[in-house]
């Protein structure tokens, strides 16, 4: 898929939550990690979401949110991926900086170089990618 989101993970729908308005899909990634999406229940039926198909999660760079201490904290974004920082690259103002996940699957975060300076962020560091349900978009294959 050729799309401008940075973060595109293939994994199967694992779950289903339909509600009155919205639904709560999760995605089940190779690595195990699950995505949680929260689309409209309309688009369930359209692109006819269910149990056991393939998908593709989308969530742009600029939505991810990077922990490297929670300080005993609970955080309500569903979607909290845990992995190591592997690249750091700095720019004018913004960095990009990419965390492997357990099954190989890389999130890129657009962050403030500030952050990078703040969090200390260097390359092995452990870090969790943090992004809210409605951030991510599904993608199938017509």
């Amino acid at each position: 898929m050729k799309a401008s989101a940075r973060n595109q993970f293939v994994g199967t729908v694992s779950e289903v939550r339909v509600g009155a308005v919205n639904a709560e899909v999760h995605v089940s990634l190779k690595g195990g990690e699950v995505i949680v999406a929260s689309i409209t229940k309309e688009s369930v039926d359209t692109l006819a979401i269910k149990n056991g198909i393939a998908v593709i999660a989308l969530v742009k760079a600029p939505q991810i949110i990077v922990v490297t201490d929670f300080g005993g904290y609970k955080l309500s974004a569903r979607n909290q991926l845990q992995g190591k920082v592997t690249k750091v690259k700095l720019g004018a103002v913004n960095a990009e900086v990419d965390i492997e996940l357990s099954g190989g699957e890389l999130v890129a975060a657009t962050v403030t170089n500030d952050s990078v300076e703040t969090l200390g962020l260097t390359e092995g560091q452990v870090a969790t990618a943090v992004f809210k349900a409605g951030a991510v978009i599904l993608a199938i294959a017509s």
